[in-house]
């Protein structure tokens, strides 16, 4: 049975905007989130379209097993424009060594003058001695706020 980690993170930012921002991400994120994201390099497809593949490389992250962060390889399984959410599923790294599926899944919705984003996780762990993956939560929220000054500087 899957196992889930979640976080929600209020961003100043409009939802339109984060939206194209996490749409572009292949472009975006080592840019904006450069303290997280070494590169992100669109493998097959656009990069933003279901079936497209991405290889993601992270920085090394204090606290995080490097199994984690080492190169991975994405595949969106659905994009969602009109309600701003996208699936995807690592296909292929050294994370699927700790857990063996992996989903990843995020929304974007409009709250007040802002946005509301929702990521979460669904895995399934290779053992009972490898640890959820709850770190994914601070990555995710310091991600997000990072996102969030890139796209006010860049209006």
């Amino acid at each position: 049975m899957a196992s889930k980690v979640e976080v929600e993170v209020e961003m100043k930012s409009k939802a339109d905007k984060v939206w194209e921002n996490i749409r572009e991400s292949a472009t975006v994120f080592p840019k904006a989130l450069s303290n997280h994201f070494e590169s992100i390099e669109v493998l097959e497809g656009d990069g933003k379209s279901v079936g497209s593949v991405r290889l993601v490389k992270y920085q090394p992250q204090p606290g995080i097993s490097a199994e984690i962060t080492k190169p991975a390889k994405e595949k969106l399984e659905k994009v969602d424009a009109v309600n701003k959410s996208i699936i995807y599923s690592v296909i292929e790294g050294d994370v699927l060594k700790c857990y063996k599926n992996f989903k990843g899944c995020l929304h974007v919705s409009p709250k007040g003058d802002g946005s509301l984003v929702k990521w979460w996780c669904e895995f399934d762990k290779a053992s009972e001695d490898i640890p959820n993956p709850d770190f994914l939560r601070d990555f995710a929220v310091k991600s997000f706020h990072d996102l969030d000054a890139y796209i006010f500087g860049n209006p």
